[in-house]
């Protein structure tokens, strides 16, 4: 069999390059092999394809190429055994449709104004003229959309220590792959709690057990009115008629949070970066926010175009999902003119399909207008992955993206506190900003706004 081709070095020392200089390594990697790479990890084959034709092979043929469950298991410790990610066929395609009623038409609409006010309250505590980090002010927020949306949960103890336990995950899985191969090889067990593995483990545990509680609690005490995700789980059936397990029901809660939180946060950070440094940008968004005067409806905030396609460039150049989820060849099939054999991992790769030049002139360029000018295909602009693994929250994480960017843009002024580059940090599936950009905040936009309206308006009511 002759597979695409591709580097010969040893997966492990790939993966330390690729965490290294991520969009670096694909760049080289793809200017030096093409749009079909393949990567061996010990005997099995896994080919990375950023050519539009053959992700739509990938997306589509649903008969040789499977997305199964087994692939991800490496996620079922965090996300749980019976999550959406371990899924397949019949099964999975039931639960995603019941996690997505909350994601979706009227009930996505109707958390709009709660967003704005959340991410109003949230930049209120930062100091004017004192620096501060974005991302965790980000994530904070989202971390907190994501649990309203999925739990229901707005406040109290049992929502803290939720918020704590998922955030402190999160940082763990954001350790970079060095640190994880030298607690693998020599930490790697069990060896009370400040050990690495053990720290990791209780966190774990106290996790799934305050979500359990939570569903069982709400499974005796059940609120018909809630629109949150786990109402929606407590009264589904499955594909059998029966009721969901308390432990599915939990299980599947964790993906979603995981999403909302870490994706959201670390795209809305990036475009905190790019508008930012780019002058032009940010007045042309201003510009456009103001046309919607004082308090604009969030629905008419999500329609803005040139606000949708900063989103869009956003997510093109810099995509917090590098690769969609693999998929496995059942029976051989032919891609890209090679003949690929059962065992073969398929992987597309979303970034460098980003960064085609055929699809995207002076690709390394950050230009929204081409979002404006040219309508691209689900194989062409991927930044959810697609096909049966499409992100669940796609739409919601674009309702959520433009609501906490345009509030934050229309009532503050901030600056970013270096003219340097931000690098990219990859860990875990996202590849974050490492500095998670540093600002500062100049002014609160809307307060002086309204002040100069009010001296205006006393001017006008003097007499002569």
């Amino acid at each position: 069999m002759k597979l695409p081709p591709g580097p010969k070095t040893p997966f492990w020392l790939l993966g330390i390059q690729f965490e290294s200089n991520p969009f670096g390594y694909l760049d080289a990697i793809s200017q030096r092999y093409g749009d079909i790479v393949t990567l061996m990890s010990g005997a099995t084959p896994i080919v990375y394809i950023s050519n539009p034709l053959g992700i739509k092979e990938i997306f589509t043929n649903t008969k040789e190429i499977l997305a199964r469950g087994e692939l991800n298991e490496d996620f079922a410790f965090i996300t749980g055994n019976q999550g959406i990610l371990q899924l397949d066929g019949l099964i999975h395609k039931n639960r995603r449709k019941l996690l997505m009623q909350a994601f979706h038409g009227v009930r996505m609409q109707a958390c709009g104004k709660g967003i704005c006010e959340l991410t109003e309250k949230m930049m209120n505590k930062q100091v004017i003229g004192k620096p501060f980090v974005a991302y965790p002010v980000i994530e904070d927020i989202t971390f907190q959309v994501g649990i309203e949306r999925v739990i229901g949960l707005y406040a109290g103890e049992r929502y803290d220590k939720i918020k704590h336990l998922f955030a402190s995950l999160l940082k763990l899985d954001r350790q970079s792959l060095i640190i994880k191969i030298i607690n693998q090889i020599f930490l790697n067990k069990d060896l009370g709690q400040w050990s690495p593995q053990g720290y990791l483990l209780r966190l774990r545990q106290e996790l799934f057990e305050l979500l359990l509680t939570e569903v069982e609690e709400r499974r005796q005490q059940p609120n018909l009115s809630s629109t949150d995700i786990l109402s929606d789980l407590l009264l589904a059936r499955d594909e059998t008629g029966e009721a969901l397990s308390n432990k599915e029901v939990r299980d599947l809660l964790i993906s979603p949070i995981f999403a909302a939180a870490d994706a959201s946060g670390t795209a809305i950070s990036w475009a905190l970066y790019w508008i930012h440094s780019l002058k032009n940008v940010r007045e042309k968004l201003l510009q456009e926010l103001d046309s919607l005067g004082q308090n604009p409806d969030p629905m008419s905030i999500v329609a803005l175009p040139y606000l949708s396609a900063v989103c869009n460039e956003i997510l093109r150049i810099y995509p917090t999902q590098l690769f969609a989820f693999p998929r496995l060849v059942e029976s051989s099939v032919e891609i890209m003119g090679y003949e690929l054999h059962p065992g073969t991992i398929l992987i597309a790769n979303i970034y460098s399909t980003h960064q085609r030049e055929d699809l995207y002139p002076n690709s390394k360029i950050f230009k929204p207008e081409r979002f404006l000018e040219k309508q691209f295909s689900p194989y062409e602009f991927l930044p959810f992955g697609g096909g049966s693994r499409v992100c669940i929250g796609a739409n919601f994480a674009l309702f959520e993206m433009k609501l906490i960017l345009a509030t934050i843009l229309a009532n503050y002024e901030l600056e970013l506190t270096s003219k340097r580059p931000e690098r990219p940090k990859f860990a875990g599936l996202i590849c974050s900003p490492a500095s998670g950009v540093k600002m500062v905040m100049r002014s609160r936009r809307q307060q002086e706004t309204g002040e100069m309206e009010s001296k205006e308006s006393a001017k006008k009511t003097i007499p002569a």
